[in-house]
């Protein structure tokens, strides 16, 4: 399966609200995941995707835990760290601490493995810490299969400053020479923004967009308040305007097609 191909046409115009509490959960000793979609063993075959966003999980990890080394294929993952550090270690040589203002992006490609644990150490590998690390992991497929594997980080945090929306990840051409990380999906680019009380950003105008707050409160032009955990899938709206009624950040797929 290829996210390939245009939008199909005139889908119906909506705004699916799904509340934090709505969403599958996944709690262990050194894990509390919050999972927006279908995920592992919770599987709904009405809540697969939006667009061609399949997974959007909020992770929060405990010091000295994580995932250990696990596989991956054929698809693009985006990570964002909101609070602490993530450490990440691949089969291709990459490796690296990840943290917030700094956009990562993994393409599994033909096969990868990699791990994902939270740094026990601070950046500067002296004092020791007992934060949890609270990231988002996001997954879109690929626009081709069986491609060889690739990693790019790039800093980015300076620019979310600024109160408006900056692409963090994207393939689409009208993006090249912005801020964003590349990934292989020419229909897809993923918006950050981190917004203080009173602030506005419109959303990008595409057929899908999935809309994302990680943290803090917003309100969502037409549809109202959306809150820590809380989200948003538009279906040709239109760039609606999100207002943030509390310093918040949020996260924002453009999105030009969609999976059968």
């Amino acid at each position: 399966m290829t996210a390939s191909g245009a939008a199909p046409t005139a889908p119906a115009s909506s705004v699916d609200v799904r509340r934090a509490e709505e969403r599958f959960a996944t709690r262990i000793s050194w894990l509390d995941s919050k999972h927006s979609f279908s995920f592992s063993r919770h599987h709904d075959p009405a809540n697969t995707h939006h667009g061609v966003l399949l997974v959007n999980n909020d992770d929060v990890v405990r010091p000295g835990a994580g995932f250990e080394t696990h596989p991956h294929q054929d698809m693009e993952i985006v990570t964002w760290v909101l609070r602490g550090s993530l450490v990440h270690q691949d089969s291709t040589g990459h490796s690296g601490v990840i943290y917030p203002g700094l956009a990562q992006r993994m393409s599994a490609g033909t096969g990868i493995l990699h791990s994902e644990k939270n740094d026990a150490w601070r950046l500067d590998g002296r004092d020791p810490h007992t934060d949890p690390v609270h990231f988002v992991q996001m997954w879109v497929l690929p626009d081709e299969q069986g491609v060889e594997p690739g990693y790019e980080q790039l800093e980015i945090g300076g620019q979310l400053l600024r109160g408006a929306l900056v692409p963090v990840a994207s393939g689409m051409d009208r993006y090249d020479g912005a801020s964003a990380i590349r990934i292989r999906n020419r229909f897809a680019t993923l918006h950050a923004a981190r917004l203080d009380a009173g602030d506005e950003v419109t959303l990008p105008d595409a057929p899908f967009v999935h809309l994302y707050v990680p943290a803090g409160a917003v309100t969502l032009e037409g549809s109202g308040p959306l809150g820590t955990g809380d989200a948003a899938r538009l279906t040709m709206t239109g760039g609606r305007r999100v207002t943030a009624t509390e310093p918040t950040e949020i996260l924002a797929w453009e999105m030009h097609t969609t999976l059968p």
